[in-house]
């Protein structure tokens, strides 16, 4: 009895290889990858390693890949059903892509955005190729729905892998969201994306004016639709003003958004997008902003203390206040900051982490020839060679 692979297909899924596109890869013919994966013929030993390379797995995880599995799990028995008949694609199929989905939203703050580009690329396409083909109705409601969502993920995931410097690919695909959200009438989906393309202009291209546009276009998008939304686009809005040095507005801003979120109820469309320390997180990022370091300082060790599980933002919020206690004079308390900051870039290569990271770097040049602060410069620089 012939058995499929069905977990070396799921491999290669996972890494964004088509049958033709793995062919290609490897420089086979794609009857070759079908008979691999269909259990009919094995690799041959010299082709192994090239295998292995392309899946992104060791020696040992192909060998695994590579033994038959007496039968295909019922999730990938859905899916290629639904890949094959996308017009019968139902509310069970619109759950296991929605629980797939919500894994690698998982798993962002905590791994680096690079290896999760192919598996959420992979499930863009999927999701984009079943609600175009899907009855109307509720079923194509969801899936488009979650196209929205998966659009906005693609581009957080090639903004931050890029280090926050490919700002048009990642706007490119907040636009396709917008443009689906626009599609549902949906205000919640559509404030999310344009609050994400408001990151780019207020952290990418550090253009304030622009980003403080998006920031409140995306607020009154969300207004009546969710809370909780429009609570985390104020805040953002609020670190707008405080980078333009409006003080009276930024101030007025994070109390509106506290505000909402306050008001925001578990049922809320975007609770899931806000946490308990985002207010802390963007409050002591104004404060600095506005040369406010003693209160920044403040607000933002408390905030880094409530982050142990999400290693991205804290890397982020520990940063900053290194650069806080920098322009304070504080350098020993700098050094031990940054040095935990860099600790969790180590694991999560996190794009807005890095460039305040490496902005707090630059402002320890004085110190230089302190031997603790070369060490932690030493540790970005093997950092920067692992990217």
């Amino acid at each position: 009895m012939v058995l499929k692979r069905y977990r070396l297909v799921q491999q290669r899924e996972s890494r964004g290889f088509t049958q033709e596109a793995l062919a290609e890869e490897l420089r086979v013919d794609r009857t070759t990858i079908v008979r691999w994966e269909n259990g009919r013929s094995e690799p041959q030993a010299w082709m192994r390693p090239r295998l292995a390379r392309a899946l992104g797995v060791t020696a040992d995880e192909l060998r695994d890949l590579l033994a038959p599995a007496a039968s295909p799990t019922p999730e990938t028995e859905r899916r290629e059903y639904a890949t094959r008949h996308p017009e019968r694609s139902d509310l069970q199929t619109c759950a296991m892509l929605r629980t797939e989905f919500q894994q690698l939203i998982d798993q962002y703050d905590q791994v680096p955005s690079a290896s999760l580009l192919a598996e959420a690329g992979q499930q863009l396409g999927h999701v984009s190729l079943l609600a175009g083909e899907a009855r109307r109705g509720r079923v194509q409601r969801e899936l488009r729905a979650l196209q929205a969502d998966a659009a906005t993920l693609m581009g957080q995931l090639v903004w931050d892998a890029s280090q926050r410097r490919d700002h048009e690919t990642a706007k490119s695909f907040y636009a396709q969201s917008v443009s689906v959200a626009r599609h549902l009438r949906d205000p919640t989906l559509e404030g999310h994306a344009l609050l994400r393309t408001g990151y780019v202009a207020l952290y990418g291209s550090r253009d304030a004016k622009t980003g403080l546009d998006l920031t409140l276009q995306a607020a009154k998008t969300a207004h009546d639709a969710s809370h909780a939304l429009t609570g985390l686009a104020l805040l953002h809005a609020g670190e707008a003003h405080a980078m333009l040095g409006q003080a009276a507005e930024c101030e007025r801003a994070l109390g509106q958004a506290e505000e909402h979120m306050n008001r925001a109820e578990p049922t809320d469309a975007g609770a899931e997008l806000v946490s308990p320390t985002q207010i802390g997180r963007l409050a002591g990022a104004c404060y600095l902003s506005l040369g406010q370091h003693r209160r920044a300082e403040r607000i933002l060790i408390a905030t880094a203390a409530e982050l142990r599980d999400r290693r991205k933002s804290r890397a982020i919020v520990l940063g900053n206040l290194t650069l806080a206690l920098i322009r304070q004079g504080e350098v020993d308390a700098a050094v031990d900051t940054l040095a935990k900051a860099i600790e969790d870039l180590e694991q999560t290569r996190g794009g807005g982490g890095m460039n305040i990271v490496f902005g707090a770097a630059r402002e320890l040049r004085p110190w230089r020839q302190v031997t603790a602060v070369q060490d932690v410069h030493d540790r970005l620089l093997a950092l920067m060679t692992a990217l």
